[in-house]
């Protein structure tokens, strides 16, 4: 039987649901299906009745002779989608009146615009040569050497997709992939249809494209085609997708396949436009990953190797995988673009901060100040100044596409960075190793911290300054000195600050001559130490003048021992300056002795600190008549001192905040047996970081009576590094 009698037969038995067929019809549709249930759409009937009359052929061949009688013996009539006695068609912009002679059967109106804008279905790749990333999916960053996406690890819903994609392949139908954003709807969904026959045609039209005229350009083809609707919303409305154009398109067992954001499906619910999504079947994606799913991906990345999986394993969190591996590159690409000074350079510092701090092993939330720290010795970064740390912060933790941040906040003023953003970024990011800088903090942080593995972190070290060694990194080498030196490994940091020395590194100069001078070697140690001394290491500076009085005290001795009265008065000074008043006392009278004058005020001094004021005022009064100007400013009667005067002395700098003053004020007036006003001075002083005034306050409250409170004060204090406090709560304790 031709395919225009069959066409013209199937028609007649689809208007059997109306009564509009006569009763032949009737009882020739009753006695061939009795036991199903057609569609009630009259196109889509006919269809259905095709594959009927077919199957009725197979099965008995004879059959045919009395589908031809009953088809003979009525008029034609119209059938959709073929040619019968007169079928005409309106298209493009045509205007007035239309005629049609003979047996008329359908005016079918085509829309403006769809003729042209639809390519050849011949055309459509196949579900099989579907790609991917032009049909919707997003990019994650390339790996060299591994294919533009990771593999597809299935998904728990993938069973129910494949099953709503088989019924929709055997009657045709809307399966609808319902999800929150960066969920991976869009390759879920193409995954699922690439399972199915390979050989069907996918058509994948731009949003707001006209639809109307689909069902005519596939109706009178044998093939089976797929409608791919990503974001379902965008081929909604006038020209898009409803219910009627479904029908249509159904009764051609078209499947349509969408994917769907779920704000925009209960959005569209609401509009008369989306009567459609009734009739879809709708199979739901969850964003947070199973333990199942998480196993699957694991495995994969097992046996591919694919770093990006093995990233998705390793991080990704609550957000999904789908969101670490198609929004972290977009996030990350924010980030690396926000560096420059008209963006947010110390945003992205802070960013890098605690990023790099995390690659060297600081795993967790960071504090601010570690951050801040860290972020100044970018010296890449330029424009920090022009933005402050509240609208960085600001920018780097605003939730991207609602789901992630740059940066996360800890307990306190603790941050985290993304885990997506400490994963193996794209090549471009990921070429700078983290900076030496970065690492000494890491290892300065991890030291002090019992929360980190030093030993592991050091380790990790190691490895980054060797390889920067290698490249020629002077200040690489110096680095490995200090690492070596921090883990106890005296030989290895020798030999570490020995080539860097050699290749001119200042800092390890004075690092050498400090181990040198530390085990007795001095006089080698001296060059060295004078070299970091000269390049502004005032460590080294200062470590360089104890050695060189170390050899002044002996010259000096040498020339007392001679008889050089000078010699005697210098080293009497700087035994002095060493606490040794005995010692400086005996040099000092060695001098006078000879009746070297300069020493009057020296022999002033002394006499002074063993409580013998008058005589200490006869050996000044002799210094400033000498011409000592520095005697005569301390000249006062009998060196008399009142207590308003030395209030005085202290108080200026105790108000503004300077160095010891608050404290010793208070001191002043506690032993002159002012207690009440001393104590705001030791508050004011601990306030501003001596732990003198905790401790004093602490004995204070203890003369009182008050343990609980010295106790507490005392460990204030003790917090603060004050030795005196720390041996008065081991006393307690004890």
């Amino acid at each position: 039987m031709d395919e225009e009698l069959m066409a013209r037969a199937a028609m007649h038995l689809a208007r059997t649901t109306t009564g509009a067929a006569g009763a032949r019809w009737g009882k020739f549709r009753h006695r061939m299906a009795s036991d199903f249930d057609p569609p009630q759409d009259l196109i889509s009937a006919r269809h259905w009745w095709e594959d009927r009359l077919r199957e009725l052929l197979e099965r008995d061949p004879d059959a045919g002779e009395e589908v031809r009688r009953l088809v003979d013996g009525v008029p034609p009539v119209a059938v959709a989608g073929r040619a019968t006695a007169a079928h005409n068609t309106v298209s493009g912009r045509a205007h007035g009146p239309v005629v049609q002679a003979g047996a008329i059967g359908a005016v079918t109106f085509q829309t403006p615009g769809f003729s042209g804008t639809v390519p050849d279905p011949q055309s459509w790749p196949t579900a099989g040569d579907v790609d991917s990333i032009a049909f919707g999916v997003r990019p994650t960053h390339r790996v060299p050497g591994h294919p533009p996406l990771p593999p597809y690890v299935l998904r728990d819903c993938d069973h129910d997709l494949d099953a709503a994609l088989g019924q929709a392949r055997e009657r045709g139908g809307l399966v609808l992939l319902l999800g929150e954003p960066f969920t991976g709807k869009t390759r879920t969904a193409l995954a699922a249809m690439a399972r199915g026959p390979a050989g069907r045609r996918v058509f994948a039209p731009a949003g707001g494209t006209d639809l109307r005229g689909l069902p005519t350009l596939l109706s009178a083809r044998p093939e089976r085609y797929v409608i791919w609707l990503d974001d379902l919303d965008e081929h909604l409305g006038d020209g898009g997708l409803e219910p009627r154009l479904l029908a249509q398109l159904v009764a051609l067992r078209v499947v349509v396949v969408a994917t769907m954001r779920e704000d925009s499906y209960d959005a569209c619910r609401a509009r008369p436009g989306g009567r459609v999504l009734d009739v879809a079947h709708l199979v739901e994606l969850a964003r947070e990953w199973s333990p199942a799913e998480r196993e699957r991906v694991a495995q994969e990345a097992a046996r591919t190797g694919d770093p990006r999986l093995i990233g998705v394993v390793s991080t990704s969190g609550p957000e999904g995988a789908a969101a670490f591996l198609a929004l972290g590159p977009l996030l990350r690409d924010e980030w690396w673009r926000a560096r420059r000074a008209d963006r947010h350079p110390r945003g992205h510092a802070l960013v890098r901060a605690a990023r790099d701090l995390a690659r060297c092993g600081l795993t967790g939330p960071l504090p601010m100040d570690l951050l801040r720290k860290v972020q100044e010795g970018y010296a890449d970064v330029t424009g920090m100044e022009r933005e402050s740390v509240d609208d960085a912060l600001a920018w780097a933790t605003e939730p991207r596409q609602g789901l992630l941040p740059l940066l996360a906040r800890g307990i306190g003023d603790t941050w985290l960075a993304a885990p997506f953003h400490v994963a193996k970024a794209s090549p471009v990011l990921e070429l700078a190793d983290v900076p030496g800088s970065v690492w000494r903090c890491a290892l300065e942080a991890a030291r002090t911290d019992a929360a980190y593995d030093y030993a592991e972190i050091a380790a990790k070290a190691r490895t980054a300054f060797q390889h920067a060694a290698d490249t020629g990194d002077t200040a690489a080498l110096h680095n490995l000195g200090v690492l070596a030196e921090s883990l106890d490994e005296g030989e290895e940091a020798e030999r570490w600050f020995r080539r860097a020395v050699e290749a001119g590194e200042p800092r390890s100069a004075g690092r050498l001559g400090r181990m040198l001078a530390g085990r007795g070697e001095g006089k080698e140690a001296e060059p060295f130490l004078e070299a970091a001394a000269e390049a502004g290491d005032v460590e080294a500076a200062t470590h360089l003048g104890k050695l060189l009085q170390e050899r002044a005290k002996r010259w000096f001795t040498e020339g007392r021992k001679g008889g050089s009265a000078e010699a005697a008065h210098l080293l009497g000074d700087l035994l002095l300056a060493r606490g040794d008043l005995d010692g400086a006392f005996g040099s000092y009278l060695n001098a006078a002795a000879a009746r070297y004058e300069p020493v009057a005020r020296s022999m002033a001094v002394a006499h002074l600190l063993y409580g013998e004021p008058k005589v200490a005022a006869v050996w000044m009064r002799r210094a400033a008549d000498s011409g000592d100007g520095e005697a005569a400013e301390f000249l006062d009667d009998d060196f008399s001192e009142t207590l308003e005067k030395a209030v005085g002395f202290f108080q200026d700098d105790a108000r503004e905040g300077r160095g010891f003053d608050a404290v010793n004020l208070g001191v002043l007036l506690e032993r002159h047996d002012r207690p009440d006003e001393a104590r705001p001075w030791y508050l004011k002083g601990y306030e501003q970081g001596d732990a003198y005034g905790a401790f004093r306050l602490a004995e204070l409250h203890k003369k009182d009576g008050d343990e609980s409170e010295a106790r507490s004060w005392y460990r204030k204090a003790a917090a603060m590094g004050h030795p005196g406090a720390k041996r008065a709560l081991g006393e307690s304790d004890a």
